[in-house]
């Protein structure tokens, strides 16, 4: 049997058998062609016979079988990429809205956007200071200082030899960036307008700070609130108590860098002008004077003040409404809590009234700050190390009532404070000498001098007992450090001077020709320094007033008749 007589495999025959029936059937209408199948079809049908004939065979099967694989495997790597898919969305888009209404762009730019939100890198961490080493070469990479005088009638304390850089050195080495801070990162300060007296003292200006909110407040964490003064009041200065004219504060608000300072209450000290600035310093850091009305007024009488309220280089800034009665307390609102009063600044240097500034502010910041990649530099009393030791000094000289220093002291003691050894170094000593302090205002410094005052504000004014006690506390809890330099560092940029009261009393000289015994002054306890310029060495050598030997010697014997001559 063939396939064309059955009319099943060939296309003529089925052509054939159409045309005999519409001839047959006698219509009007022409017959219709019959249609033929697509190529694409017949390959179609030829490949799968081609299959089902030699899929039977173990070899072409596996074959197959591979080939099949390998087509779905690739499929589907094709299809993860989505090539198909933003294929498909750019021919539809191009399709449905022409790239001429602009529609296209704005849906890109859209996609774009939202991407780059998803996919952007978080921010870089905040920069920090790290310190820096002097390059080599430089004098005072090496410098150590000479050995003591060997003068043993000399056994006061004297200054010692430093090596500053140049001003201009100096100033291009201030941190762009702040220090680190370490346990603390933000640091806010409490306010109240209602206050209640709480059971362990305190004041108003203070908060009146429970037992557990002292507690809660060396508790150190990265975010913080604690009293630190100024208590009530919209800001610092404003209707708080240490009152301060809007115009000076808002002047002090402005001061974005380097700030100094200094105060004199009661009429207790002169004014002591700085020594040695650079005009960049001159032109650039904040000299501030704090004085209450009582120094206002003497200083007017004396015509040291007039209208501008501008002594040399400070600016006389007068506090009203002072939150206590004692004048060494109220010294200790600006002292210790600049970074309060002087919100923008990034470094203060808090000096005495009774000391004279005889170094540029740069030098000092870049030699007790910057090199030692310190946040907090005060000196270390020159003889004493212990704050039980300082304690007693400070009742042998009834410099505040013992029993109040006794009931400091006792509280300290049963929180921990152990007499100073050894064996805290690297700790050098548990007694500043605090007339100075060179401070960044940054979170961690900023937190220590407000727990300062605090002990300030709730126990004695002398600051000297309880510097220790919270500066332990706060090393408990983190790596913060503070430099204690040498006190004859201290006293190799500021030459200390005697109160007002001193100079007063001293007896005017006698008249030229007069026969009397005319007693000196009291020994000088800084020694007048050197002009300092911009050398890279500042020495303080001691200068020993030469006497009168020789031939206008005199013999015992003739100052004894002399002697005998007055008393009678």
């Amino acid at each position: 049997m063939t396939t064309g007589s059955l009319g099943l495999r060939s296309s003529g025959s089925y052509g054939s058998l159409q045309q005999q029936q519409f001839q047959n059937s006698g219509s009007p209408f022409p017959p219709v062609p019959p249609r033929k199948p697509p190529k694409m079809f017949k390959e179609k049908e030829g490949l799968f016979l081609w299959i089902c004939k030699f899929a039977p065979r173990k070899k072409v099967g596996m074959l197959l079988l591979c080939a099949v694989s390998a087509a779905v495997f690739l499929w589907v790597v094709y299809v993860a990429k989505g090539e198909d898919t933003q294929e498909l969305t750019t021919s539809m888009n191009n399709s449905v809205f022409p790239p001429e209404t602009g529609l296209i762009m704005h849906i890109n730019s859209i996609e774009k956007n939202n991407v780059g939100q998803i996919e952007s890198p978080p921010p870089p961490p905040p920069a920090y200071f790290k310190g820096y080493t002097l390059p080599p070469g430089n004098p005072c990479e090496g410098f150590t200082l000479p050995p003591p005088p060997a003068d043993k009638k000399r056994t006061g304390p004297r200054p010692c030899p430093v090596c500053y850089l140049p001003v201009e050195q100096a100033i291009a080495l201030m941190p762009d960036a702040p220090s680190f801070s370490p346990g603390v990162s933000s640091l806010t300060y409490i306010h109240e307008e209602n206050l209640s007296k709480s059971e362990f003292g305190g004041s108003e200006f203070g908060g009146y700070p429970s037992l557990k909110q002292r507690s809660d407040s060396y508790d150190i964490r990265e975010s913080m609130s604690v009293h630190c003064g100024f208590v009530r009041g919209a800001r610092p200065g404003h209707q708080t108590g240490f009152d301060i004219d809007d115009s000076n504060l808002l002047a002090m608000e402005s001061c974005r860098g380097v700030v100094v300072a200094s105060a004199v209450f009661g009429a207790f000290d002169l004014i002591r002008q700085p020594q040695n600035i650079s005009e960049y310093a001159k032109g650039n850091v904040c000299f501030y004077m704090f004085v209450d009305e009582e120094t206002e007024k003497f200083l007017r009488n004396s015509s040291e003040l007039d209208s501008s309220m501008i002594i040399g280089l400070w600016r006389i800034v007068v506090a009203h409404n002072l939150p206590y009665d004692d004048p060494r307390r109220n010294g200790k609102v600006p002292k210790l809590l600049l970074h309060r009063l002087f919100p923008n600044a990034r470094y203060s240097l808090w000096v005495d009234a009774k000391l004279e500034l005889v170094v540029d502010p740069y030098q000092i910041l870049e030699r007790f700050l910057w090199r030692k990649n310190a946040s907090f530099a005060i000196s270390r009393h020159y003889r004493r190390f212990d704050v039980f030791v300082e304690a007693e000094a400070n009742k042998a000289a009834s410099k505040f009532d013992n029993a109040s220093i006794d009931c400091q002291v006792d509280f300290y003691k049963k929180e921990g404070l152990t007499p100073y050894t050894r064996a805290k170094l690297p700790i050098t000593s548990d007694v500043p000498e605090g007339c100075v302090i060179v401070k960044e205002h940054i979170p961690i410094s900023n937190l220590f001098t407000c727990l300062w005052f605090n002990e300030v504000d709730r126990f004695t004014p002398r600051d000297q007992i309880s510097f220790a006690i919270v500066r332990d506390k706060i090393r408990e809890k983190t790596n913060w450090t503070l430099n204690m330099f040498l006190d004859c560092e201290r006293r190799n940029f500021v030459v200390q001077g005697y109160h007002r009261d001193v100079l007063e009393h001293w007896s005017p000289p006698p008249p030229p020709g007069a026969i009397a015994v005319v007693h000196p002054p009291p020994p000088v306890i800084g020694e007048t320094l050197p002009n300092v310029s911009t050398s890279r060495f500042v020495t303080s050598p001691v200068e020993k007033i030469p006497t009168k030997r020789g031939r206008e010697r005199k013999s015992r014997r003739h100052r004894k008749v002399i002697k005998d001559l007055n008393l009678r």
